[in-house]
This record gives structure tokens, sequence and C-alpha cells, in this order.
């Protein structure tokens, strides 16, 4: 199992958190105080991310990770 680097959680982060400031229906129960960036975190700590990071490799393969299953 490939484990995501912490600039690839960060990008699935703030991308999710953007998705949530424009609407997106949140996929964990959001207390009273979560904001769009808490409720991403907590969405990637749960591993319930929709989400796949494409990395390319040196040799020019491809290997898809999806974000649920790298937590």
């Amino acid at each position: 199992m490939d484990k995501l680097t912490r600039f690839e959680r960060t990008r699935l982060i703030s991308a999710r958190a953007l998705q949530l400031s424009l609407g997106a229906p949140p996929l964990v129960k959001p207390s009273e105080d979560s904001t769009a960036y808490l409720l991403a975190k907590e969405e990637f700590a749960k591993g319930v991310l929709p989400m796949v990071v494409i990395r390319r490799m040196p040799d020019g393969s491809v290997k898809k990770i999806e974000a649920n299953q790298a937590v």
C-alpha cells in the first residue's frame, strides 16, 4: 500500500475544503463550529474522501492511489 506524501495530503484536504465551501454536501456529520477546512480534515481522517491521487513515475508508469485507502 502506498502512503500519501504530506504534499498530497495537503492538496486533497484543500481541494475538498474548497468543494465544501462552494456548497458540496459533507460526507461526515458537521458539528456546530465546523469550518470547511475542519470538515475536510475529518473526512480525510475517516477515509471517506472520494478522490484519487495520480502519480506519474519516471519510467512512464502511472499509479493511482485512492485517498480513502491511503490513510
